[in-house]
């Protein structure tokens, strides 16, 4: 589990296509307190940590993965949101991610409002539902609000700080976004099915 409150920016330094993709991400973390068998999130996607060097971790990735999220547009050099799994006893500052990213979003406009930046994107039609104005989503592994909702579009903010501490900064309209709704209204639409 996750919170959605990016800790780092990785890099991938290394890409290799074995069976499934194999990821090397260069990261800040402090390797030695890692441990084989560990989850990171990336870019919002919980992977394995199968190797460890001393500013790096290897990942593998199945093709089930790379199908349903943006992984397969990541290149060498690509920079990345890293978040560690949440341990017991911290501090639960964004909302409960799980890190299994239900589709694929995408930037279809961008303003500046203020000293922050409005985001619109678009959501798979069948996520749509899930979205609702004051709602959380993450993207790319970053927990936010939803500001307003229209049919499968919908907006968000970016405050200066988020630009800054993740690769928000360098986003343009057209780039492909990991989208995990809320889990709460996953439940809430299901028991709706069913009732």
């Amino acid at each position: 589990m996750f919170t959605g409150i990016v800790t780092d920016i990785g890099t991938i330094i290394e890409l290799e296509q074995q069976g499934d993709l194999r990821a090397r991400i260069r990261t800040g973390y402090e390797t030695s307190g890692i441990d084989i068998g560990a989850s990171i999130a990336s870019d919002g996607v919980c992977l394995t940590v199968i190797a460890l060097g001393d500013d790096w971790y290897d990942v593998q990735i199945s093709a089930e993965t790379v199908s349903k999220t943006n992984l397969d547009g990541w290149k060498v050099g690509s920079r990345v949101n890293l978040e560690r799994a949440l341990k017991v006893g911290d501090e639960l500052g964004g909302h409960i991610v799980s890190g299994h990213v239900d589709g694929v979003a995408e930037i279809v406009a961008m303003a500046e409002e203020g000293d922050s930046t409005r985001v619109t994107l678009r959501a798979p039609n069948d996520l749509a539902r899930f979205i609702a104005p004051k709602g959380s989503v993450a993207l790319n592994g970053t927990s936010l609000t939803v500001n307003d909702v229209d049919g499968c579009d919908f907006g968000i903010n970016f405050i200066p700080h988020t630009k800054e501490v993740t690769t928000w900064g360098a986003a343009k309209v057209g780039d492909r976004v990991n989208l995990e709704i809320d889990t709460l209204a996953r439940y809430v639409a299901r028991l709706a099915e069913v009732s």
